[in-house]
């Protein structure tokens, strides 16, 4: 009877996980890619200095709010493109596009000003002195990169709604080869470059995505697998497309601010960090790098599982979104078990790839029996997140994201932190305490929509 069971289950959902995989397997080798990317850039700033890796990552703890929140508004793209895209309605399809695409712009906009005031204030954030003069230019550099993050995000979300993500595959691998590259020539000065440090990293970052950007739009607009939407959309009113601008900001607003809240967790828990020391904080660096071995896998087969809900919730079939996302949650749960066993046997391992100063390493090291520990959570939670994403009844990602990282999660953080003195071990081990509530109640408002 057991097996009996157990052949109608896999029977049941085998279709799931073959779809499962194929939309999964090309966003999982794009978030390699950019994997790789970030092992390289730690891995040659790291071997260039401890001052430029610990620059580095105060940057990108300022930035990764910002960016995570660009990538989340423009991941309210999917459930409408994908809703639109199981419905074979082209001409509403271009006409949200198109709107999306400008609202991005504008919200990208809005993120560049922010963070172009922040860069006035950086003093403020009790960094070492040591480090300020290579923080100021790194973080102009930084700064010029948000706007063709935003449309590049926008148009990957596009194609993902129509299950193309192959195409943004591709773009971010060719724009990855040309930021390691640039890494090479330009932070060692090799070939007849200058030698330029942490500015030739951001330097090659800058260039990479800017023609990531451009790739990506001139591959939207132009093939002949999208033309058909543009060329259909072309006579919309300025009443239709504003009327996909607003439904694209009110599916997409509470997806960049739940983004956002989450990320401002690990976020704070960089400049925690920070406080006590330089090496603190470069080991906090290299372990977050690390991290996103599991962390992005995970997101992968979320997305995936977002795109299938999208196209499931077009056509109002609930048990087809449940059966998806409890596929999906397998396959997450399967994934964190393969991530967990790899950080245990080999994260000492990867930690001194990534830099040479053996007081980081001892530091990194200690940090990795809490990254472990959350795992499962994350995995859980990223799959029900990405669930609720799809069927577009995202409101209630808001109070989640309040309630679990910044009522929970910021607390402990600087109770384990600071009150029992465990420095950046407890900002780690705040993270499960964080996931472990989302997931929660990710789950249990899951099971309560209709579509």
């Amino acid at each position: 009877m057991k097996f009996n069971t157990l052949n109608k289950s896999w029977k049941e959902y085998k279709p799931e996980y073959r779809n499962l995989f194929r939309l999964g397997l090309p966003v999982l080798v794009t978030q390699i890619g950019i994997i790789v990317v970030n092992f390289a850039d730690t891995i040659m700033v790291g071997g260039y200095g401890t001052d430029e890796l610990a620059a580095a990552a105060f940057v990108n703890s300022l930035f990764v709010i910002a960016t995570v929140m660009q990538i989340g508004f423009a991941s309210g793209m999917t459930p409408i493109i994908g809703a639109l895209f199981s419905r074979k309605e082209r001409r509403e399809a271009g006409i949200a596009m198109r709107g999306g695409l400008q609202v991005n712009l504008i919200v990208s906009l809005c993120f560049t000003a922010i963070m172009g005031i922040i860069y006035f204030f950086l003093d403020c954030f009790g960094q070492s002195a040591e480090i300020m003069p290579l923080v100021r230019t790194y973080y102009l550099i930084v700064l010029a990169t948000l706007l063709p993050m935003a449309v590049f995000n926008c148009c990957q979300q596009s194609a993902n709604g129509m299950t193309d993500t192959a195409t943004p595959m591709w773009m971010i691998l060719c724009a990855n080869v040309v930021n390691i590259a640039g890494n090479y020539v330009l932070i060692y000065g090799k070939l007849g470059f200058p030698e330029l440090g942490l500015t030739g990293a951001g330097i090659s970052t800058l260039t990479a995505r800017y023609l990531g950007m451009t790739g990506m739009v001139l591959f939207l607009f132009f093939s002949k697998r999208y033309r058909c939407y543009f060329k259909e959309s072309a006579d919309c009113t300025p009443e239709e497309t504003g009327t996909i601008r607003r439904q694209v900001w009110t599916t997409s607003y509470p997806i960049m601010i739940q983004s956002g809240i989450e990320c401002f967790l690990w976020s704070f828990g960089t400049i925690v960090s920070g406080w006590f020391g330089k090496i603190q904080l470069a080991s906090y660096q290299v372990v977050n790098t690390i991290s996103q071995l599991g962390f992005m896998t995970y997101m992968s087969f979320g997305i995936a599982t977002s795109i299938r809900v999208a196209n499931f919730t077009g056509l109002r079939d609930m048990n087809g979104v449940r059966r998806i996302t409890s596929a999906g949650l397998r396959l997450n749960i399967l994934l964190a078990t393969i991530a967990s066993t790899i950080f245990i046997f080999g994260g000492s391992h990867l930690i001194s790839v990534f830099t040479p100063d053996p007081d980081v390493v001892a530091v990194a090291i200690t940090l990795l029996p809490p990254m472990v520990l959350y795992q499962y959570a994350d995995a859980y939670q990223l799959t029900y997140v990405n669930a609720l994403r799809g069927t577009s009844n995202v409101k209630p990602l808001l109070w989640i994201s309040i309630v679990s990282y910044l009522v929970v999660g910021i607390p402990l953080l600087l109770f384990l932190a600071k009150v029992i003195s465990l420095g950046n071990l407890g900002v780690y081990y705040s993270f499960s305490g964080a996931l472990i509530v989302a997931s929660f109640l990710l789950r249990k408002t899951f099971f309560k929509v209709r579509v």
